[in-house]
């Protein structure tokens, strides 16, 4: 699940993560501050320096378009949880990933044309600028959807 996650960087061994959370987020667009309280609460824990602003910026909007993008149609959230956006949290000593999984198998656009002005579309402009990285990649086995997913260098953690 990792593999597309290297981006040039020493492997991410999913045996060495240090810390890691995840939480269900409901199918609604209270979703993005219930998302933004869950990584605020987890990033306390966590050292993430000066991150902490960009990887909360990121996450809203991961979630946001998770939510407006890749969820069928109201009514129709299947009960087996494949219908549900999930938010991953994972830290290394030197890089946190947050990974988003939705039930759409389509990719994730970024907007061809730079419009500033315009009130919605730049969500995936603002991950690639807040991030060190970015991807996506399609669940396969049990699991459908994908997972977006941007990586964060952290700063060396303090000394004790």
């Amino acid at each position: 699940m990792l593999e597309p996650l290297r981006q040039g960087l020493p492997p991410l061994d999913p045996a060495h993560v240090s810390s890691a959370a995840s939480c269900a987020l409901p199918p609604r667009y209270e979703a993005v501050r219930e998302a933004r309280r869950f990584t605020r609460r987890t990033l306390d824990g966590w050292h993430t320096g000066d991150r902490f602003d960009d990887i909360c910026l990121v996450v809203s909007e991961l979630v946001t378009n998770a939510l407006r993008h890749a969820l069928p149609p109201c009514g129709t959230q299947q009960a087996d949880g494949h219908g549900q956006v999930r938010l991953h949290l994972m830290r290394w000593t030197e890089r946190l990933v947050c990974a988003v999984r939705d039930p759409s198998h389509d990719s994730p656009v970024a907007r061809e044309t730079e419009d500033f002005a315009a009130e919605s579309g730049r969500g995936l402009f603002l991950v690639e600028s807040f991030s060190d990285g970015w991807g996506w990649y399609p669940l396969a086995g049990t699991l459908h959807g994908k997972v977006v997913w941007a990586l964060f260098r952290l700063p060396d953690p303090p000394a004790e």
